[in-house]
């Protein structure tokens, strides 16, 4: 067969290598197929979608940050923030708001609200409705400061005197492979001069038949008392979620027909989490209410974003007249109806005087310092003497020498007294107490026991003035 051993080598030798050319190519194909499997499987797990999180708040109310005047408290937008990017590290998350988050009309309430929607444009939100204390700031005030900021308003059922929509009706939110249909309506209890209010079922029936089979899921923000809402949703079985505001407490999230109904309400103390259908897009959204309570820490971009406020607030340095908190006054004023300052007290009360000193009352406004809040007008109310009363605390740049609580915080403008004091001062000072102590900044104040911390007036020097606690 072979005429030679070197042909018969030669023969053997190609065999082996042609052999293992075979096995080599062999072992790249199985090689090859398992990366592409594997590329497969990995490209199939990544295609799966995130899970979709529906948050909502409302009725923040000014409430951009709890005081701190005591422990416990809830709300604010640091830890709103905290809440937000936490569970935007597993799920896409849809942000939205209800309404309600303005706490006046003034122009210190309008910085506030103008901070609070930085705030919320930071953590992305997708909608904010118009709700009642919205309402209240005007259409022009409105277009203005959503052109300014680019916030995201709705509102379907509000037009101005000339029949116009005075924002967008309503937003269309693709996450997921899937399209949310986003819209905002409020009650007619909350019209205002110079806006119509129309019926907020049709207003929502209208929208959703403009885009019908254009989206997976209808969700309504409804600034409704609870009845009114809970009545607005038995009548749209067509929504798959109701978002309600000024429902005074918060809803959790339960079935109503075919739709989910939640509120979230209360300074935006609680939130509304809804976790979407992942699979059958006929399952509902469930979830439940969280409590922005201590357990959330700050969110960076939000203590930023508080702090540029505070920075606002120092360059306008707002009056007391421009804040909405100063205290209503007599109608027929008696004379000498003025602060006089806590130096005019002293000159008299001596002993009180050094009791004061070494009281709260006396270092009210460090604590505001320490935190920056002493250019809020808010805190500054309660830290003050005379807050927005005649001859009292106007503001930061104009009133140091009134900065604490001092004697006329509690007895009223005494100028009268310091002039003649067979005049009493004008106060019972135990019914001014609340105005500070109320539940929200001091939910353990018990008169008697407060009282007896700052005892004094037991001794008065003059002896026709009767002593008042």
């Amino acid at each position: 067969m072979f005429s030679s051993h070197s042909q018969r080598n030669r023969f053997i030798l190609s065999t082996i290598v042609g052999v293992g050319i075979v096995a080599v190519a062999g072992v790249a194909v199985v090689e090859g197929l398992k990366r592409e499997e594997s590329k497969t499987t990995h490209k199939s797990e990544n295609t799966v979608p995130r899970p979709i999180s529906l948050i909502a708040s409302g009725d923040t109310a000014g409430w951009i940050v709890p005081c701190g005047c005591t422990s416990n408290q809830s709300g604010g937008l640091l830890r709103r923030g905290a809440i937000v990017a936490s569970e935007k590290e597993t799920s896409n998350v849809i942000l939205v708001d209800v309404g309600g988050a303005a706490g006046g009309t003034s122009p210190y309430d309008q910085s506030k609200l103008e901070a609070i929607l930085q705030g919320e444009i930071k953590m992305g939100i997708a909608a904010h409705n118009l709700g009642g204390s919205e309402l209240k700031l005007g259409s022009d005030y409105l277009q203005a400061i959503q052109e300014k900021l680019d916030i995201p308003f709705v509102s379907a059922n509000v037009r101005d005197s000339d029949g116009d929509f005075i924002v967008e009706t309503h937003r269309v939110i693709d996450v997921s492979g899937k399209r949310l249909l986003i819209v905002g309506v409020v009650s007619s209890l909350y019209a205002v001069s110079g806006l119509q209010i129309s019926s907020p079922r049709d207003a929502v029936l209208a929208i959703a038949d403009e885009y019908v089979k254009q989206y997976d899921w209808l969700i309504v923000l409804a600034y409704m008392p609870e009845r009114e809402l809970r009545s607005f949703a038995s009548d749209l079985p067509e929504a798959d979620v109701i978002l309600g505001g000024a429902t005074h407490q918060s809803i959790a999230p339960a079935s109503v027909g075919p739709a989910t109904l939640a509120a979230a309400t209360n300074k935006g103390k609680y939130l509304v989490h809804l976790q979407a259908p992942f699979k059958n897009d006929q399952d509902r959204w469930k979830g439940r209410v969280v409590e922005v309570n201590q357990d959330f820490k700050d969110d960076a971009i939000q203590k930023q974003n508080l702090q540029q406020f505070y920075s606002e607030l120092s360059k306008q340095d707002f009056t007391a007249a421009q804040t909405g908190f100063s205290p209503p006054l007599p109608i027929n004023p008696p004379p000498g109806y003025q602060i006089s300052g806590t130096e005019s007290c002293l000159k008299c009360h001596q002993d009180d005087a050094r009791h004061w000193e070494h009281s709260a009352h006396a270092h009210a406004w460090k604590t505001l310092r320490r935190s920056g809040a002493h250019v809020d007008a808010d805190c500054q109310r309660c830290h003050t003497t005379g807050f927005g009363l005649p001859g009292g605390f106007v503001s930061v740049k104009r009133s140091l020498n009134l900065v604490n609580v001092g004697c006329e915080s509690c007895h009223g403008p005494s100028a009268a007294h310091t002039r003649n004091t067979k005049i009493r001062t004008p106060f019972l000072a135990k019914d001014q107490c609340i105005y500070c102590h109320d539940r929200e900044n001091s939910p353990e104040f018990k008169f008697e026991k407060y009282w007896s911390q700052i005892i004094h007036g037991q001794q008065d020097p003059e002896s026709n003035t009767e002593p008042q606690p």
